[in-house]
């Protein structure tokens, strides 16, 4: 172990940036270099500008900042610059080739390694805990998300392969569950490896509320189809109206009808809509605008989080809603184990103290709330992962999806999107007032 490194907290790094890599791999090595290249959607890079900037972003970050080394290829590092080109753009960069965008990818991170042999993992706020390294196993995570979303958008045979879910515990479920009001603990100050969005932990007051025991399902939402949800101007927000209107949007991406039945495509695969999966691929003005027509509303962000990790008996808030351990197979559909969400009621181990279900993993939760800045908040690494987001264009999504790794997913992690995003993995479950 290095001098001045807490026990394990070297090998926990080096496990997370191995994992990570292994799916990135896993991701880009069954595709040819056509498809590597191809632009697959504009809302979407080509996959091998994920696979460098991966690279990119770790040579920056850990062998630049932590270790104060120049860049090994100077040259490439505004083409990998997510602020600086549009995803619609980056097809027209002279982007790194595959081979080219591997080779330095593996560069980058054997010198990594070498660096977190011999770096003390304490003494500046980008070392304590080990926090540079779990950051940017966090990123290639998160862009292994998004690479997994252009696989969604890809045309073509299928290319990806995974088991299926286990089976949903049988008992029935109740369809709602009392969240009693009083305060919570919000956020976190003590998560190793939490980013600035989630902190600092603050006190927060909420009302008595119901919220779904699961997420809403494939089979609910089309009760709301079928009952004309979506030519119904009064369920909706007006820009969420206007944007269903323009683009024809009837139903959730990825599906269409046909001889009488419900299709979707799934990965490269065409099958009918399974009744009993949470719903996914909608907007938040489609969850928005469902939760309307059932008498309901989305919950807010203080909300969905005090239904997962307030523990009534004890009034503490868990990392998790199953408690502190790190998430395994039992707890939650995560870390593209699979691919596609769980039945609805799945994972009894993983259920809060309350008995909410599926809030960890699956779908990510549309939320009432705008991406917003918690009290105390202070940018950290740098302003551009969180404080340029901050306003009501974003709406959070809360719990992850069958898509996120547990390095990326725990109660207090956060993500935002804009209200018209569709080909993320969202879903939604909704709430009431007591």
């Amino acid at each position: 172990m290095t001098p001045g490194s807490p026990p394990g907290l070297r090998e926990r790094a080096a496990a997370a940036l191995t994992a990570a890599r292994a799916r990135t791999a896993a991701l880009t090595d069954p595709v040819t270099d056509r498809d590597l290249t191809a632009q697959h959607s504009p809302l979407m890079s080509p996959l091998v500008w994920d696979l460098a900037h991966i690279g990119n972003q770790e040579e920056l970050w850990l062998l630049g900042r932590v270790a104060g080394r120049e860049s090994l290829h100077p040259e490439i590092n505004p083409l990998y610059d997510a602020f600086q080109h549009p995803r619609s753009e980056r097809p027209r960069l002279p982007l790194l080739g595959p081979a080219e965008a591997r080779r330095y990818a593996a560069e980058v991170r054997g010198r990594v390694f070498d660096l977190l042999e011999r770096t003390p993992l304490e003494g500046s706020a980008l070392l304590d805990d080990g926090f540079a390294f779990g950051m940017i196993a966090q990123h290639e995570q998160q862009h292994d998300e998004t690479m997994l979303i252009t696989h969604q958008l890809r045309q073509g045979e299928p290319v990806l392969t995974a088991p299926e879910p286990d089976p949903p515990y049988e008992a029935p479920l109740v369809a709602e569950v009392l969240v009693p009001g009083g305060p919570f603990t919000m956020g976190t100050s003590a998560e190793p490896w939490s980013l600035d969005n989630e902190r600092p932990a603050h006190a927060r007051d909420t009302e008595p509320f119901w919220i779904d025991t699961v997420p809403v399902s494939n089979a609910a939402y089309q009760a709301f189809m079928a009952d004309g949800g979506y030519g119904e101007p009064r369920w909706w927000a007006p820009a969420g109206w206007a944007q269903i209107r323009e683009h024809g949007i009837e139903a959730p991406l990825f599906w269409r009808r046909e001889g009488g039945q419900w299709l979707r495509r799934r990965f490269g695969v065409t099958e009918p809509v399974p009744g009993d999966e949470p719903v996914l691929h909608v907007s938040w003005y489609e969850a928005d605008a469902y939760a309307r027509w059932a008498g309901r509303r989305l919950p807010t962000e203080a909300e969905w989080e005090k239904a997962a990790r307030h523990d009534p008996a004890t009034g503490r808030s868990r990392r998790y809603p199953w408690g502190d351990a790190d998430p395994d197979p039992v707890h939650a559909n995560l870390g593209q184990r699979h691919l596609r969400p769980a039945r609805v009621g799945s994972y009894p181990a993983g259920a809060s103290p309350l008995g909410v279900r599926q809030l960890i993993g699956d779908v990510w939760e549309w939320t009432a709330s705008d991406f917003l800045p918690y009290p105390g908040f202070r940018a950290f690494p740098y302003r551009e992962y969180s404080e340029v987001f901050f306003g009501p264009e974003h709406k959070v999504l809360r719990g992850g999806s069958f898509a996120v790794d547990q390095v990326a997913c725990r109660g207090t992690f956060r993500n935002w999107d804009l209200p018209v995003r569709r080909q993320i993995f969202s879903g939604f479950r909704t709430a009431r007032n007591v």
